[in-house]
């Protein structure tokens, strides 16, 4: 089953309604979701899929616990606009960095993460690799 979350800097409402035309979706505001459209999206979200537990937030450097103790599988975040995939004392970080315009000269890409029987299997997929 297909899930989309989105770790911020949504930009607008519609780009949330023709997302969950996709998937379900898991939204978080970012620093330029600032619009009454954005005032109904939280700044953080924990959501389980499959049997792994997921923490949304839009900058990793809010995050003010340790997912470690917590049981969280994998944070998700996007701040940065940097593609990134690490595992750390046993949780996976994995900043998708934008689908959407180009910012400043960062890449555009976003993220899969297949949920396996063996574990998780984490990719960035450049949308521009011609470029």
């Amino acid at each position: 089953m297909a899930h989309i979350i989105h770790a911020g800097d949504i930009g607008s409402a519609d780009v949330l309604a023709r997302l969950r035309r996709i998937a379900p979706v898991t939204a978080v505001k970012g620093n330029v979701d600032t619009g009454d459209w954005a005032k109904g999206y939280p700044d953080t979200q924990l959501v389980r899929l499959g049997e792994h537990a997921f923490y949304v937030l839009h900058d990793l450097q809010e995050l003010q616990f340790d997912p470690t103790v917590c049981r969280i599988d994998v944070v998700v975040s996007g701040h940065s606009h940097r593609p990134w995939i690490q595992t750390i004392d046993g949780v996976l970080y994995l900043n998708p960095e934008s689908a959407g315009p180009r910012r400043f000269k960062l890449p555009i890409t976003l993220a899969t993460l297949e949920l396996t029987a063996s574990g998780l299997r984490p990719d960035v997929h450049d949308l521009n690799p011609a470029e």
